[in-house]
């Protein structure tokens, strides 16, 4: 009897739908959207052969051609549209290298170090190009702050997400504990997580086609991240301090 698995698009995507990640309170956008269409990338590009690597680059070709454009054309409908179609792929294909890995047998170091240095620039950059646009547009002083504030909330929020886990997962090893196991979040906390949803900042710029509403609609989404950070910068420095505790109990008298 042949064992081996088909490797068809359906075949692929019916593997990653058994074997996707928990959602753990994960934004609604990212749970109902994102990884559903990065499941059919994935799938789609293990049937072209295609190594996690290409799709993380394919990704970023998508993703900064966006924001490119996004710092460089004046806004319209035309513009909302093309941007907003770029960040939507680009974030689908973000998830869709994961999912790639896992259908071939797992990742590697250099594959999720290339995933995460993407994902600096991206996080580093986005509101930059917001930035430019509205300097482009001549708004009021104002606005250019609020950007400026925008792209330091998401570079804390990113940077603060990556240590806290890499801290825990070795404050973990040291005590010979196992890593806390993945549980599923809360349909309301998926809700209330949508404004940090980097597929809902991507969906805004179609709100480019008439400014002004754009405008209004970032700065809302700035006060919500900003405030959402103030508030798990608080949990991941005590979740911490859990772990500085116990390590400390271990320490030689």
């Amino acid at each position: 009897m042949n064992n081996i698995e088909p490797n068809t698009i359906r075949a692929n995507f019916s593997r990653l739908t058994a074997a996707q990640k928990p959602s753990r309170g994960a934004p609604l956008y990212s749970l109902m959207v994102n990884r559903p269409l990065g499941r059919v990338f994935a799938a789609t590009a293990h049937r072209l052969g295609l190594a996690p690597n290409h799709v993380t680059v394919i990704s970023a070709i998508f993703t900064f051609t966006g924001l490119v454009m996004i710092a460089t054309i004046a806004p319209g409908w035309l513009a909302a549209v093309l941007i907003t179609a770029t960040l939507v792929i680009g974030y689908a294909l973000d998830a869709a290298d994961g999912q790639l890995a896992r259908l071939r047998g797992g990742g590697t170091l250099t594959g999720e170090w290339l995933d995460h240095v993407i994902d600096a620039l991206k996080t580093a950059t986005l509101h930059l190009a917001v930035l430019a646009m509205f300097f482009r547009l001549e708004l009021p002083e104002f606005w250019l702050i609020v950007a400026l504030v925008f792209a330091a909330t998401d570079v804390v929020h990113f940077a603060g997400m990556l240590l806290t886990d890499l801290l825990t997962r070795n404050a973990q090893a040291r005590l010979g504990a196992p890593g806390a196991a993945p549980q599923n979040g809360s349909t309301l906390m998926s809700v209330l997580k949508l404004p940090t949803d980097y597929g809902v900042m991507s969906f805004s710029f179609l709100l480019l086609a008439v400014p002004v509403v754009f405008q209004w609609f970032y700065l809302a989404l700035a006060l919500a991240n900003f405030v959402y950070l103030l508030l798990v910068l608080r949990v991941w420095y005590r979740r911490l301090g859990v772990l500085d505790h116990a390590l400390a109990g271990r320490l030689p008298h």
